[in-house]
């Protein structure tokens, strides 16, 4: 059986139990253990000195290879283009775009670096699943240096509408790279549909069915053919083993943390939300509508608690500090304007918390509020879900904008920027009778169970080993692939 070879800018924690961090670390490692394979990546560490080593550490059947950063590569790579110009613009801010060419050159470095140490590693047969945004040029790195195998790539936050991503200065060199992938998955057919219309209209390419010649049908497969490359497009929306977290849900109740806010908070009701702390999330906006909600509904003032648990994130970059203090402005305003001595309405937590303290505190909330400006999947939305009481179960107010509405059709869908609108949804969800929560419950978790990251996971891969058509002879490379250091890129971009 051909090896699997994950790679991902970093490389999960893992412990004799597994991984720490739920999604994508627990379905991969599941299926390294079941193949046998590696996990490549980051480490983590941004060396001060010296030349980063690639450090080997088998666990059973899977090697575990990782390797750190110098300063200058995790300023240019992490820090630069990927997170200061990337994720913006696929989260369809492109107020917040910061773009250096420099940045660019040592993204492009950084990729092509990080796939030779990749090479010696690996075997004919291997099959290669790339990982989201930092690592687009990755496949087209590996052809240059002769790799054939198999490599597939899932992005894991949303793919922005040609219009968008045109504001990227070098957007047509990232979708040339995206085109040495063999098959290419996004979260929801929305994704699919933006990379097929940029490939269509901006990059000259020709998108047809599953069949080649056959007209593309939203929802399937979709072959592209573009930059002298063959490959498959898809939606694979990721999943959670739910029934995974109903039983952590169920065990960390019994934690200190949860009998304390249980005892905290005197019969309230509990709004509940878990973000990382990003100005994709729409916290502003979320917290805005918890006012307006208590502005226009003064028989909820006193009765209902809202907790944010939202932990620090790349806190080394300006525009996460400043959504900190534009939300702790907002928290004291709120709080300063309805508290009581009993009573202060928003709970507002900067730090991490266990997976099971997470379900527990998901399980014990009336209303799952997941309200995103742009999100890839959200997997809390269906943590959430899976972490109701069958019998009692609260109520999911859920962005139109989260990949996750899709498929959580039982959740009162918002939209985040309309404050009414989300307002009147927690209080509908606040009031909704047990009986009409049970069957949205019960809906959502037929869907959960039916799309978990098991499926999710074995769906791509066997898609991944079937997108082994001929390729189409390659296009010279217009991008430099070892260490773009001048009129290379620079023309590039320029193009």
């Amino acid at each position: 059986m051909s090896r699997l070879i994950i790679v991902s800018n970093r490389v999960a924690p893992i412990s004799e139990g597994g991984p720490a961090a739920g999604g994508l670390a627990v379905g991969v490692y599941d299926a390294l253990k079941e193949t046998g394979g590696m996990w490549f990546g980051w480490s983590g560490e941004v060396v001060s000195s010296g030349h980063p080593q690639l450090q080997l550490v088998e666990q059973g059947p899977v090697t575990f290879a990782t390797i750190g950063l110098s300063r200058r590569d995790y300023d240019q790579y992490y820090r630069g283009f990927s997170n200061a110009t990337l994720w913006p613009a696929f989260h369809y801010r492109a107020d917040l775009i910061q773009y250096d060419r420099h940045d660019f050159e040592g993204y492009w470095r950084v990729n092509t670096w990080l796939a030779q140490q990749l090479v010696p590693l690996l075997r004919p047969d291997d099959v290669i699943w790339v990982h989201d945004y930092h690592l687009i040029p990755f496949a087209q790195a590996l052809r240059a240096a002769g790799v054939r195998n198999r490599v597939g790539f899932f992005l894991h936050i949303p793919f922005p509408a040609a219009q968008v991503l045109l504001a990227v200065p070098p957007h047509r060199a990232l979708v040339e790279a995206l085109c040495s992938f063999d098959l290419l998955g996004f979260q929801t057919q929305a994704d699919v549909r933006a990379f097929c219309d940029y490939v269509r209209h901006e990059g000259a390419g020709d998108v047809d069915g599953g069949e080649r010649g056959a007209p593309f049908v939203a929802g399937a497969p979709a072959h592209v053919r573009a930059f002298g490359r063959s490959l498959r497009a898809a939606a694979y929306p990721i999943g959670v083993y739910p029934d995974e977290i109903a039983q952590l849900a169920k065990s960390g109740a019994r934690g200190k943390s949860v009998r304390t806010m249980r005892q905290t908070l005197h019969e309230r009701k509990l709004i509940m939300s878990v973000d990382r702390l990003d100005y994709s999330k729409g916290l502003v906006e979320r917290f805005r509508a918890f006012e307006r909600l208590l502005d226009q509904a003064p028989a909820f003032r006193n009765n209902v608690s809202f907790v944010q648990i939202a932990p620090p994130t790349r806190a080394d970059m300006h525009a996460y500090q400043d959504i900190r203090l534009r939300l702790e402005s907002e928290l004291g305003r709120i709080n300063g304007r309805f508290a009581e001595l009993d009573w202060t309405p928003i709970r507002y937590i900067h730090r991490q918390y266990e997976r099971s303290v997470l379900a527990a505190l998901f399980r014990q909330s009336h209303v799952g509020y997941v309200t995103p400006l742009r999100d890839g999947m959200n997997l809390v939305a269906k943590e959430y879900v899976a972490a109701q009481d069958p019998d009692d179960p609260g109520v999911l107010v859920l962005s139109r904008f989260a990949g996750a509405a899709d498929e959580l059709t039982g959740a009162l869908i918002v939209n985040p920027v309309d404050i009414d609108g989300m307002a009147q949804a927690l209080a509908d969800a606040l009031s909704m009778p047990v009986a009409e929560r049970r069957a949205r419950y019960r809906d959502m978790m037929a869907q959960l169970r039916s799309n978990n990251v098991s499926v999710w996971r074995d769906t791509f891969l066997r898609d991944l080993a079937q997108a082994g058509e001929p390729l189409l002879e390659e296009k010279p490379a217009r991008v430099a692939r070892a260490a773009p250091r001048g009129k290379t890129v620079r023309k590039r971009v320029a193009a």
